[in-house]
């Protein structure tokens, strides 16, 4: 492993992954392209021979894994301050620079928020980074007189901007409406939990081990953990998953503790034939085949996605039965035109995934929330409707359909669902609720994110719904 590279690469390199999410790419593509294309340094591909130079590349223009990893913990900080860091730049600018050179600003005022940080070291090696640009000394010298404004004049600017709502809570302005809307007790809670660090929390595949012998192969391996579900580990500090114990053998699965809830929800029974539609990545169709003897169908649209499902499916053994009656089937098909791809069997229970803004899983993947529009959440329900309509038709008569979205917006769960059952007379919604710790068991449907001492999971809605005869 060689040396990494300076920091003023690093931060180069994680800012013009900022300006591409700025311009609307997502972020970790963003990243491995900007990772890819040098970083605003020499190009990838310089060199020669196979020793790692100062810059920290190798021969190939690779950067080193700990540069890679601190590109993007830069760039996630940045973009989980995004809000903050914008709304400082303006005020220490009266016009907007050009999008490069602006989401280097970002990038640096973003790791100087934090006063325990090396500041004049920051502030160097952002000027550094600045030099590569087009405008070279020009260029440099802005970035250089705005950041050490920032220093000089820190708390009444952060003061200052913390006035507007998006600088306060790192979020758009309509997002945080919504939730004050529609959430009024509870929408800090919410903002607060979507800028913390996601957890990583483990599912225990129960056909291979235990989950008190997992938590004692963890403790052996110098990892801690604590169970905060049946089958839900939290680790005390994540890791890369190939540190874990038994993860090639297909021991554990990544999964949030509350999308844990979805199978068990739902009940499969052994024998049963059920559909896990939207099925990509394939966490839930294992987590089927884990609790239940069940005939599974996995579907989704596209190949990229259902290579996921096949590599999950055999990375725990699924495909070669793994002790289950039958392999799953993995189909490819829209789940709102089941004519293309359904043999005309009914479901005994079907899991509906849908598509949503992913607004309840936004710890994770932060820059969802500056990629999304405020029509989305009405554009994403009219997706999920016309999946519930096309899939109840397949469901027997006293058959279950559990409708879930990773959502936290009332347009794509509770809305979705009283307009589907104002329209079928066929259908009712059955009560749900869970037992999260020792307490009493609770109602679920609007699984809003939390993180306690037992309780760490992000938000979900669920809708377990009925088909009479």
């Amino acid at each position: 492993m060689g040396a990494r590279a300076p920091l003023s690469v690093e931060i180069a390199c994680a800012a013009q992954a900022i300006a591409a999410l700025a311009a609307g790419r997502s972020l970790q593509p963003a990243i491995e392209a900007a990772i890819a294309g040098g970083c605003g340094g020499r190009p990838a591909g310089a060199g020669s021979g196979e020793s790692v130079d100062a810059s920290g590349e190798d021969a190939a223009g690779r950067l080193d894994p700990a540069s890679r990893a601190a590109i993007r913990d830069i760039a996630y900080d940045t973009c989980r301050k995004l809000g903050l860091a914008r709304e400082l730049a303006r005020l220490l600018v009266s016009r907007p620079p050009p999008p490069a050179l602006a989401a280097l600003q970002w990038v640096a005022l973003a790791q100087l928020i934090d006063p325990l940080r090396a500041e004049a070291v920051i502030v160097d090696q952002a000027v550094a980074a600045a030099r590569l640009m087009p405008g070279g000394a020009a260029v440099a010298g802005f970035l250089n007189a705005t950041l050490r404004r920032f220093l000089r004049e820190r708390e009444p600017l952060l003061a200052t901007a913390r006035r507007k709502d998006e600088a306060r809570w790192n979020f758009p302005h309509w997002w945080i409406a919504q939730l004050r809307a529609e959430q009024p007790q509870a929408w800090r809670a919410i903002l607060d939990a979507g800028n913390a660090p996601p957890p990583m929390t483990l599912r225990v595949n129960r056909r291979r081990t235990g989950v008190h012998d997992y938590l004692a192969q963890l403790a052996a391996a110098g990892r801690g953990a604590r169970r905060i579900g049946p089958q839900a580990v939290l680790l005390d500090e994540p890791c890369a998953v190939e540190a874990l114990p038994g993860w090639g053998e297909g021991l554990v699965t990544v999964q949030d503790a509350g999308a844990q809830l979805a199978v068990p929800l739902l009940d499969p029974q052994p024998g049963e034939r059920v559909l896990d539609a939207c099925a990509a990545p394939g966490g839930k169709t294992t987590h089927l085949l884990e609790l239940a003897d069940c005939r599974v169908t996995a579907l989704d649209v596209g190949e990229p996605r259902l290579r996921l499902v096949r590599e999950n499916l055999a990375r725990l053994g699924f495909e070669r039965h793994g002790g289950v009656a039958a392999p799953p089937r993995v189909l490819g098909g829209d789940a709102r035109r089941p004519a293309d791809w359904w043999d005309g069997e009914p479901f005994d229970r079907i899991l509906v995934d849908a598509p949503c803004t992913a607004s309840g899983i936004v710890r994770r993947h932060p820059d969802i929330r500056w990629l999304r529009r405020r029509s989305d959440p009405a554009t994403l329900s009219g997706q999920q409707s016309e999946i519930l309509a096309a899939l109840w038709p397949l469901l027997r008569p006293d058959g279950k359909l559990l409708f879930a979205t990773c959502s936290v917006f009332r347009a794509e769960g509770e809305s979705v669902v009283d307009h589907f059952l104002a329209s079928r007379r066929d259908a009712r919604r059955l009560e749900l609720s869970w037992r999260f710790d020792a307490g009493a068991a609770e109602p679920v449907s609007q699984l809003l994110p939390v993180a306690t001492a037992t309780r760490n999971h992000d938000g979900f809605f669920y809708a377990l719904l009925e088909r009479r005869p």
